[in-house]
């Protein structure tokens, strides 16, 4: 049997995932990553994107991350993100009307501080609806 790897998600809300697996595929800055067990340590930004946990017999969980940083040690993979979701928790429509309105708010933002923050904020939310 394979080695496995330990691997935990975390969010500032909260612990997303923790468990051993096969193998994780993570959104680096610079492209990519795949991570097994063994994997030489190492230490990466996080682009926007999808985060795949493939675990033997189960089916693969994929969950959306924004921002933060993955490190790989000989203890495993620890993966602390800014923004989390796990993709069978987003809604399409719902997504789709978050994104008109937040397109609205931009339009109508009166200060550059509140055109920035609804920029943001439309940019997430198109970001996410990218990753469905």
């Amino acid at each position: 049997m394979a080695d496995k790897l330990q691997f935990d998600l975390v969010s500032p809300e909260r612990l997303l995932f923790s468990g051993e697996v096969d193998m994780v595929a993570i959104p680096g800055a610079e492209g990519d990553m795949g991570i097994m067990a063994g994997h030489a340590p190492v230490m990466a930004t996080l682009r926007p994107g999808i985060v795949n946990i493939d675990e033997a017999g189960k089916a693969q969980q994929r969950i959306f991350v924004r921002g933060g940083f993955a490190e790989v040690t000989p203890a495993g993979l620890t993966v602390l993100a800014e923004f989390t979701v796990p993709l069978a928790e987003l809604d399409a429509a719902a997504l789709d009307r978050e994104i008109a309105h937040a397109q609205e708010d931009v339009n109508d933002a009166r200060t550059d501080t509140k055109r920035q923050a609804a920029q943001e904020k439309l940019d997430h939310l198109k970001q996410l609806r990218q990753a469905l």
